[in-house]
């Protein structure tokens, strides 16, 4: 038998939620599956809807269930003899009243599918369910998982962006989940996050010592984001790759940037994303009257996503909070100007490869792209600058490489399994 430092892992990934083209998670198991693939090891990926993308040869387990944030039929009434099921039932009446149960149900749904297949792995690696059910793997299997950045976050953010008492007890009842996902934290002995500031937030605001957390920043995928100089920047075009409604997002105050700056000069905003129905952003843009401004792509395909990177003379990232800020090393990998708030993590994706202003302050953005549009050569040695940062610095190459040495250390701590 090979010592455990010198044979391929068998690693069962789990991810309760994966959307492929919407936020981060999907792309941290994509990417993530095929490095640690690429090293030698045997990565399974068990998943909730929506199903992640993943190479053909990493095998995927979904986990079937109501499925109540499919954006084609949200909290859609499910047939009532799924509902004698007590998880299913259990799902369903939270969801009705106004909570999110999807990471308490991942695990529990997780666990079940497992409970008869700890065998087959030598460790389990969630991706931010924290929930309950994964210290019942613990007891079979060394069990770790990955924060990108505490919740805590999100919760903070979206309480504060409303002032009706009833919008912010929604808030506190949607986000009431906080509280397994501290508990279940605290109890792991293991934690991977993707950057300093979230290791220092996640120790604060859940109560957990510093050295208990790993730091693995994310890698970009260069051979996707990459520069395209065939392809002539288009003057006075801007992008932004988040279309979500989230106060966090910070998308509101560059609308009121693109609002001022239209005022003095010609300027346009391509959106890569689709925004909500009669959601916050829709009714801004109307209200602001800046809808011959704004382009919506939709979803799109990864060459098309990559063709806007290189018509666009600036990438704008206005989060109010980001635990690392992939939006930001896409765009330095294709060799775009980045302008990005100092919203935590963002200055250490960044560095001095970007334009930092204070978050939720459209001004300062207002002020930074009349900047760079009227200083094209400072914009193009800072394009310079992020495209060899990200070379330099993230790799999904290292990020295995760093997770797998994790994957050792905890297996050696806990030889009792």
């Amino acid at each position: 038998m090979k010592p455990i430092d010198a044979k391929p892992l068998k690693i069962c990934l789990l991810s309760y939620r994966s959307n492929p083209h919407c936020g981060g998670q999907g792309v941290y198991i994509k990417n993530l599956s095929h490095a640690l693939k690429q090293l030698g090891h045997e990565v399974d990926v068990v998943a909730g809807p929506p199903a992640p993308e993943l190479d053909a040869n990493i095998p995927l387990f979904m986990l079937k269930g109501l499925d109540l944030y499919n954006p084609s039929n949200m909290y859609q009434m499910p047939p009532f003899k799924k509902l004698w099921d007590p998880v299913n039932l259990m799902e369903w009446l939270s969801t009705s009243s106004m909570g999110y149960p999807e990471p308490f149900i991942f695990g529990i749904r997780a666990y079940r599918y497992l409970k008869n297949k700890f065998h087959h792995y030598d460790i389990i690696h969630d991706n931010q369910s924290l929930s309950y059910g994964l210290l019942n793997m613990n007891k079979h299997l060394p069990t770790i998982v990955t924060i990108h950045h505490p919740i805590t976050k999100d919760r903070e953010i979206a309480v504060n962006s409303v002032t009706a008492t009833w919008k912010k007890m929604q808030y506190m009842r949607w986000y009431s989940f906080l509280h397994m996902q501290k508990r279940v934290a605290r109890r792991l002995k293991t934690i991977i996050t993707v950057s300093e500031c979230s290791r220092k937030d996640i120790a604060k605001d859940f109560s957990i010592p510093e050295d208990r957390i790993r730091v693995v920043p994310n890698g970009i995928d260069t051979t996707l984001f990459r520069p395209m100089p065939d392809i002539k920047r288009e003057k006075n075009h801007l992008i932004v790759t988040n279309s979500a409604d989230s106060a966090l997002k910070g998308l509101y105050y560059l609308l009121h940037a693109i609002h001022d700056l239209s005022l003095k000069r010609d300027i346009r905003l391509t959106v890569i994303g689709t925004p909500k129905k009669n959601g916050g952003v829709e009714k801004l843009i109307q209200n602001l009257n800046i809808q011959n401004l704004i382009t919506f792509t939709g979803r799109i395909s990864n060459d098309a996503f990559i063709q806007h990177y290189a018509k666009s003379s600036i990438a704008v990232v206005p989060s109010l909070y980001e635990g690392f800020g992939l939006p930001v090393g896409e765009a330095m990998a294709c060799k775009v100007p980045v302008i990005c708030t100092t919203g935590g993590a963002l200055p250490e994706v960044a560095g001095n490869a970007a334009v930092l202003v204070p978050p939720a302050d459209s001004g300062a953005l207002s002020k930074a792209i009349s900047y760079l549009l009227d200083n094209p050569e400072q914009a193009e040695k800072i394009g310079a600058a992020g495209y060899k940062r990200v070379h330099h610095l993230f790799s999904w190459d290292m990020a295995a490489q760093k997770t797998a040495d994790i994957y050792r250390e905890v297996i050696r701590g806990n030889r009792r399994f």
